[in-house]
This record gives C-alpha cells, sequence and structure tokens, in this order.
C-alpha cells in the first residue's frame, strides 16, 4: 500500500521514508525490478538506490535474484504473520466462516504464504475422511495447494517462474503439476475465474477451492481461504455452491480487516 502525500512530522528519518518507499514500488510491481528501475522511479541516484536495497536484503526484507533483479524478501512475511496477530484476523475468520451455512460440512482453511510454501493460520477441519488434517503451521506447496495457486495466482508469470528458478515442482500425488509451464498454465485459469481448485494434487480422493484475500486498500494479496470436501460428492451445482460462498467469505474478511484498521 503506497504512502499518501500528506504533512510529515519533523522527527522523521528520511532514509527509512526512502526504504518504505522502495518497499511500495516493489509491492506495486507485477515483476521484479532492477537497481536501474527503482533508481528511475524513486528519482534517486543508483548509489543511494544501491544502499538501500542493500540494506533492505540485509534484513530481509528484500531478495536479490541472480539476474541482478530484486523483489520483496521472506522478512515481510514475518511482518505479515505479526498484522495478522494483530488484527485478529484468525478470530474473524472464525466469525465469518460461521456466517457461510454452504460451508458448514467443508473443511476450511486461512494461509499466508511463504516463498513456494503456504503455511496455515486457522483451519476448521472436515467431519468427513478426507484424508488430510489441516494443522496451524502446516506447511504445504504453494503449486499442489487451491490456497496456494490462489496465492500466486496474483504474481505475474515471470515471477511464478523465479519462485521455482532451480528447483523441481514439489509432487504431492500423481496428479501435481510436473513442470512450471503446466502451472503458469493453471494460473491462467485462476486468474480468469477467481478461484483455484486443487484436483487430487494434495491427497488422492480430495478436492480443494481457494480464493484470494486482497488488501483491502489494493494492496498486495495478504492471505487466501479454501475449502476441501471429497472429489466423489462434489457435483457440479454443489461445487458452483461452494465456490460462490468461498468467494463471499473472502469478500466478508476483506471488508471485516478494512473495519479493523
Amino acid at each position: 500500500m503506497r504512502t499518501q502525500a500528506r504533512e510529515l512530522p519533523k522527527a522523521t528519518a528520511p532514509s527509512v521514508l526512502k526504504a518504505a518507499r522502495l518497499l511500495d514500488e516493489l509491492a506495486a510491481s507485477r515483476d521484479p525490478l532492477s537497481l536501474g528501475d527503482l533508481s528511475a522511479r524513486m528519482a534517486l541516484p543508483k548509489s543511494s538506490t544501491l544502499s538501500l536495497c542493500t540494506s533492505l536484503t540485509v534484513t530481509g526484507l528484500l531478495r536479490r535474484f541472480d539476474d541482478g533483479t530484486y523483489h520483496l524478501g521472506t522478512r515481510v512475511v514475518d511482518l505479515a504473520h505479526a498484522y495478522l496477530a494483530r488484527t485478529d484476523l484468525t478470530r474473524e475468520f472464525a466469525l465469518a466462516l460461521d456466517a457461510c451455512p454452504a460451508l458448514n460440512e467443508a473443511g476450511a482453511v486461512l494461509t499466508i504464504r511463504d516463498g513456494a510454501e503456504v503455511v496455515y493460520v486457522a483451519c476448521r477441519n472436515s467431519g468427513q475422511a478426507i484424508g488430510l488434517t489441516y494443522r496451524i503451521g502446516m506447511r504445504l506447496p504453494v503449486s499442489c495447494t487451491a490456497s496456494g495457486k490462489a496465492l500466486i495466482s496474483t504474481l505475474d508469470d515471470a515471477a511464478v517462474r523465479a519462485l521455482f528458478r532451480g528447483h523441481p515442482l514439489p509432487r504431492l500425488t500423481a496428479r501435481s503439476h510436473r513442470s512450471v509451464k503446466a502451472l503458469v498454465a493453471d494460473l491462467q485459469d485462476v486468474r480468469r475465474l477467481g478461484y483455484a481448485r486443487d484436483d487430487e494434487e494434495t491427497h488422492p480422493g480430495m478436492c480443494c477451492f481457494g480464493v484470494p484475500i486482497h488488501d483491502p486498500d489494493n494492496g498486495p494479496v495478504l492471505a487466501a481461504v479454501a475449502v476441501s470436501t471429497i472429489k466423489g460428492q462434489m457435483s457440479l451445482p454443489r461445487q458452483e455452491e461452494t465456490i460462490a460462498a468461498l468467494k463471499e467469505l473472502a469478500r466478508a474478511l476483506q471488508n471485516r480487516m478494512k473495519l479493523l484498521r
């Protein structure tokens, strides 16, 4: 979220303001940015921009790719954890979930992304024997899970490829994606439809749907919600009802986050 222009207090540190602005530029960009890109966008000399980038990289707030471009670092995820705890989003998830009767029988989870993994920060397991029990703190690959694919669908194709550069895609079942090319093609459908699907990619016989939760002030995606059920019990009308309810759950959580600010 970009900081709106306003009169600043006298006791401000210009270098901190510039660092925050640099993070804003990266968060707003769908692509990793080079030193030259950042220098031009911030109207700063390359030497000053390099000092900011180096300092932020050391702290983990930035990550420098091998091609010299920069992207947000994993330390941002730690701050997101703290944000979620402060706003008590997990409690809001439980309240919003209770208001969605269409999801009563499904297992439901709230996740955030940490690199190429999703981290489960809240969950309500289904009474059905779906073969997988979710727990808080559990981690699974973004490429196999519905919530993970919902989260990375907000990245562009280049950023998705960079996420798996030099590493094979994890495969949890025979139906998990075998290549980044197949994953990228899948994400194009996710962006078009507004939801992601895990079709026995995490566990045989299990079907999941996931939807991203965007920052209420048009910032980057903050989390995702997903539901899981037995694939054989998911008729087309039931699937459509579940997806619609899941999208409503994501909207409700986005609205609740805005009220909590």
